[in-house]
């Protein structure tokens, strides 16, 4: 048996087409403005859009305003939750780690993108020693990590795991 989603039908094909098309539409006005990148990323629920966002990484002097990360902020305010449980995310290139933990983390439930990630490096955005960095032991990466173990802080993590009242996400 094979664990291959099924086919789309002819209309979420159709959606997912729309929906891609206008995450490269904001790909391509927003980078024609000079408000970043040339990313685009649309967010939709139950076959309706719920968000757009743009890279505005360089208008915002944000390094983590990536379109999908601008994308997935806007739709959960939008929806007044912090979660995308059951969303798509359509984006005009595959995610960089960040957006993809970003889309993990609010438990969109699909990725649909056009340019690959072999794109973005052909055109100096090069993710791939990011991918290469979320392997890396603590005491092997790039970016100097220190430990410092902290009772105060495991205080808070077993105060945080004991509270009857909190908001699990």
């Amino acid at each position: 048996m094979s664990s291959r989603p099924a086919a789309p039908t002819a209309e979420a094909a159709a959606l997912d087409a729309l929906f891609l098309a206008r995450a490269v539409a904001l790909s391509r006005e927003h980078m024609e403005r000079g408000a970043g990148g040339p990313f685009g990323a649309v967010v939709a629920v139950d076959g309706r859009m719920v968000a757009e966002g743009w890279n505005q990484v360089t208008s915002t002097n944000d390094p983590t305003a990536h379109a999908e990360v601008v994308a997935i902020r806007r739709a959960c305010a939008a929806l007044g939750r912090f979660d995308l449980v059951g969303a798509t995310l359509y984006t005009s290139c595959e995610p960089c780690p960040m957006c993809l933990a970003s889309a993990l983390w609010a438990r969109v439930g699909r990725i649909v993108y056009a340019n690959t990630r072999t794109d973005a490096a052909d055109i100096a955005f090069d993710d791939a020693p990011f991918y290469d960095e979320v392997k890396r032991a603590p005491d092997t990466t790039l970016l100097r990590m220190e430990h410092r173990p902290s009772a105060e802080a495991l205080a808070v993590f077993r105060d945080w795991a004991a509270k009857t009242d909190k908001i699990a996400y």
